[in-house]
């Protein structure tokens, strides 16, 4: 596998892995970078469109928008920010809409499960840290079934974007996550597929991941989110968690 290093990865002493540290664990964003939850979340604002008279939108259309979750499926169908008229009814049809059925489509995107036994054969464990609300969080991981889909150690920790005061891009979600898990910030590394992700990781002192593969949304390429790497597919993780290792 192939270390691809971001346009812009940090320089500057941001970096926090050298020859010999050992990271100690490895944490996902859920939508677009653990999970693909997009047929399920383009689905719910479907079903929104058509209580509305509106034509549907393909999952192709709304993808790039799924990171942004009912913020981003409200702009894709609706073209409303929250600041107009109407928004805050609207976003709350399409979560009970979506709530309602959570989890008839995502699935883990392949290449995770191989990736997670890999990490456990190393002693590494891993967990997710998502802006999802944890009223959404705890059934969609409940109703995902990961042993189902090859994944049978669950993870370390789930930190919810309601679990902490703050939501990404503020650190304090990750660094929860670090002290559920008995882990130095240092030792770990976060993937996700969203500029506020590598924000929030860099922030907190891990060595951070843009994953490629994930939904990446509309506002700037992630070789600009200054990254230490941008990987195509979940294995490339071990790449990096390896050279982290020396």
């Amino acid at each position: 596998m192939n270390r691809t290093r971001t346009q812009g990865a940090a320089s500057d002493g941001a970096r926090h892995h050298g020859p010999g540290d050992t990271p100690g664990a490895v944490l996902f964003d859920l939508d677009g970078t653990f999970a693909d939850t997009a047929a399920d979340m383009v689905a719910a604002l479907n079903r929104l469109l058509q209580r509305h008279g509106r034509a549907p939108v393909t999952v192709e259309h709304a993808r790039a928008h799924v990171s942004s979750g009912s913020r981003g499926m409200l702009a894709v169908g609706f073209g409303l920010t929250p600041d107009a008229d109407g928004y805050e009814r609207l976003r709350d049809d399409y979560l009970a809409l979506y709530a309602d059925d959570i989890c008839r489509h995502t699935r883990p995107f392949p290449g995770m499960a191989d990736l997670l036994a890999q990490l456990d054969a190393r002693g590494l464990c891993w967990g997710i840290v998502t802006n999802k609300p944890g009223w959404l969080t705890e059934p969609l991981m409940a109703r995902l079934d990961l042993a189902a889909h090859g994944i049978h150690r669950p993870p370390a920790c789930v930190v919810s974007g309601d679990t902490t005061p703050h939501a990404k891009p503020h650190p304090e979600p990750l660094l929860h996550a670090t002290r559920l898990i008995g882990q130095d910030p240092a030792h770990c590394w976060y993937v996700g597929d969203d500029a506020r992700d590598i924000v929030a990781g860099r922030a907190a002192g891990m060595g951070t991941l843009a994953a490629g593969y994930g939904y990446l949304g509309t506002e700037t390429p992630p070789g600009d989110w200054g990254a230490d790497g941008l990987i195509a597919h979940p294995l490339e993780v071990l790449d990096w968690v390896e050279r982290g290792r020396g």
